[in-house]
């Protein structure tokens, strides 16, 4: 995510320098580049003489993707009203009906039956825009729909999503990062490189959780749900450490870049 508030692009001993922070070891951190690379998320370039890697045009669209998610969770209302996307993938395109049910999984569906996934309605414009960018849309149809009849939608949401195996994530993300946020609420004069490695670490705990919750209306959830407050610590913890972490980095990237930051990608 730092690497794009320096046009792409970071020097190899930046990163490793960075990593260490992390208790990532070189070697470790030089394998995950190489995985990077054949991904083709990271292209190998030169800047300035300085080694590094930039972020492939792919690499910035699984980003910005994630941002949205990630730091600009929506919930639905109620009266919303639901999304409904009904799909059939040909055995021969196995592959492909893995794909799109990984896409309507990320997106936040959940599963009504087989070849029939809901989601709340605020999720149809991202959702047509994934399946038009995966070349998926030729497999599915997407209605707008009401529940009318014969269930309870409050018990039947937690059929369609595993709202206790999430509930329990959040309540593991809460215990975990507590203890962070009272820390630095007792004392917000922490070193920037203490600030980096808690927020990063709280982005990579908190990160996925935004996908496995579909954002469902607050009389849906279960009693006493820990998505609320996990949201808001894991909020206040981004609003202490976002600034003391971007100085540590940028003071990183630029004694390992030389010039190289300020050129940016070339």
């Amino acid at each position: 995510m730092y690497a794009r508030e320096v046009g792409g692009w970071i020097s190899v001993s930046a990163l490793i320098r960075l990593m260490g922070e992390l208790k990532v070891d070189e070697p470790s951190v030089r394998s995950a580049i190489s995985r990077l690379k054949r991904r083709g998320l990271l292209e190998a370039r030169r800047v300035n003489g300085t080694a590094g890697y930039g972020l492939s045009r792919q690499a910035r669209e699984i980003l910005d993707e994630g941002d949205q998610r990630i730091f600009g969770r929506q919930r639905a209302e109620l009266a919303d009203g639901w999304l409904l996307a009904v799909f059939s993938v040909p055995e021969s395109q196995r592959q492909q009906r893995h794909v799109l049910r990984s896409r309507l999984s990320w997106l936040g569906f959940g599963t009504t039956a087989s070849g029939v996934w809901i989601a709340p309605r605020y999720l149809y414009e991202e959702t047509r825009e994934v399946l038009e960018r995966y070349e998926l849309s030729g497999y599915v149809d997407l209605f707008q729909a009401d529940y009318l009849a014969f269930g309870d939608v409050t018990e039947l949401v937690g059929h369609w999503w595993d709202l206790e195996g999430l509930q329990r994530l959040y309540d593991e993300f809460l215990r975990s990062f507590s203890s962070v946020l009272n820390r630095w609420r007792a004392s917000d004069t922490g070193g920037d490189a203490e600030a980096f490695g808690d927020y990063v670490r709280a982005v990579t705990a908190w990160r996925r959780l935004p996908f496995l919750d579909p954002g469902l209306p607050p009389e849906l959830l279960p009693r006493h749900w820990y998505g609320m407050r996990a949201a808001a610590l894991f909020d206040e913890l981004k609003h202490r450490l976002t600034e003391p972490a971007h100085r540590f980095t940028s003071s990183v990237i630029g004694e390992n870049s030389g010039q190289a930051v300020a050129a940016g990608p070339r």
